[in-house]
């Protein structure tokens, strides 16, 4: 099976609504491992490593809008080199 890592930065009011503790849960439960972290310039980095088909599926949740309570503009996905995490976690 094959593992991918991306990087996605989502825009929109995605800060102090939930969204990394949401994401938290999605890529948990996909089996992925990662973070999720808040920037200074009001986007949040989601870096997610995993089998494809469960990346994915994170990168569609996102771009759906992510929590009720977060409106997401746009998400930007890079691709990045496949690194070991322990788990999904929330960076501060």
């Amino acid at each position: 099976m094959t593992q991918v890592c991306i990087a996605a930065y989502v825009y929109g009011v995605v800060q102090g609504v939930g969204f990394r503790y949401n994401t938290q849960h999605q890529a948990t439960a996909l089996g992925l491992t990662g973070y999720a972290r808040n920037l200074d310039d009001g986007r949040v980095e989601v870096l997610a490593c995993g089998e494809q088909q469960a990346v994915d599926q994170l990168m569609a949740w996102l771009k759906s809008g992510g929590p009720r309570s977060a409106r997401v503009d746009r998400v930007l996905v890079e691709p990045r080199g496949v690194a070991e995490y322990k788990g999904f976690s929330i960076r501060y």
